[in-house]
């Protein structure tokens, strides 16, 4: 692979970090700030915020969704590794491939169904109960949260094909830590 390619890789890499970064701390700082706004009003003045549970249902939504290639930056998706972990280093590479392929390709597809129904909640109008926004809006991040989680397995792929070490993401290496054995115990 070139140079560039590897350059281009890493740019995008940066990019949705930061994205994944953002997305994620002013959704919980948005969170907070809309809870401790409602508790005040509602214990200082006995007026609470007629919003504030949609916007955190919406805001929970956003964080989940933003948050899938987060953690798949990270390493830390839920695995299910018994019988991967018994494997030699060159059929856990294979199933790695195997792995981080058909998962991006199953996520850039629940990305595109997404989009449809995203479409499909747009063109009926619907607006969410006491904001009075349109549905759709709030439902956005749905596809964008399953491309970027897709774009974050597509790195990894790529590390893992370039590299004879075993990666999780495109920076994460698959090893074993003594210390994670004591904490699952």
């Amino acid at each position: 692979m070139s140079h560039q390619v590897f350059h281009r890789l890493n740019q995008l890499d940066h990019w949705l970090g930061r994205i994944e970064a953002f997305s994620l701390s002013a959704g919980i700082l948005l969170m907070a700030l809309n809870t401790i706004v409602n508790v005040f009003g509602r214990y200082l003045f006995s007026q609470s915020l007629y919003f504030s549970e949609e916007l955190n249902q919406m805001l929970m939504v956003w964080i989940t969704f933003m948050g899938l290639g987060y953690v798949t930056r990270k390493g830390r998706h839920i695995r299910m590794s018994a019988i991967y972990d018994l494997l030699s280093d060159r059929n856990k590479k294979l199933l790695m491939l195997l792995i981080t392929l058909s998962t991006a390709l199953t996520l850039f597809l629940l990305s595109y169904y997404a989009s449809l129904y995203v479409a499909k909640m747009a063109r009926r109008g619907m607006l969410t109960a006491a904001l009075q926004i349109p549905m759709y809006w709030t439902l956005l991040v749905v596809p964008l949260g399953f491309l970027i989680g897709g774009l974050q397995y597509s790195l990894a792929f790529v590390r893992n094909l370039r590299s004879p070490d075993i990666y999780l993401s495109y920076h994460a290496l698959d090893v074993y830590d003594e210390s994670q054995q004591s904490q699952s115990i």
